[in-house]
């Protein structure tokens, strides 16, 4: 029987972020997505039989990073300057903050960062936006 804990959905607001060693804060992380590419081999018998199709190498998934903007956080543009590569942990964290599901991002590595667009007639806040690429990525259910 599953108990009321396990069986709720989690919410998706209630994440961290951890690059390195350091916990960051961001308002929005997207593009974990894990797919294959295909191979398609037709061969003498394939207008009977139909072509046959193989899960051929894992793409390579690129990563959104979406935050606010202060005065004093300057890491992602010095990371983007030292052209390293670091391992990122987005954790899915249940009610209490305890993380529950980790996706994660094997050798990441940053492409761009996109400053915020302003506008003088506008209150909206600045948010930065990051794109990484990633050498591979896992999910593990703690």
């Amino acid at each position: 029987m599953i108990s009321i804990k396990t069986g709720y959905l989690l919410p998706a607001y209630n994440y961290k972020v951890s690059i390195g060693t350091r916990t960051m804060s961001f308002s929005e992380v997207s593009g974990l997505n894990i797919s294959y590419e295909k191979v398609v081999y037709k061969d003498g018998m394939s207008h009977l039989t139909g072509p046959t199709i193989i899960r051929a190498q894992k793409n390579q998934a690129t990563i959104s990073l979406k935050r606010g903007m202060t005065s004093h956080r300057k890491e992602l543009n010095m990371w983007l300057q030292e052209k390293s590569l670091k391992d990122i942990f987005i954790d899915l964290c249940d009610e209490m903050g305890i993380p529950v599901i980790r996706w994660k991002l094997i050798s990441a590595m940053p492409l761009k960062i996109d400053a915020p667009s302003f506008s003088a007639s506008s209150n909206e806040l600045a948010i930065e936006h990051m794109e990484l690429i990633v050498r591979d990525l896992n999910i593990e259910y703690l």
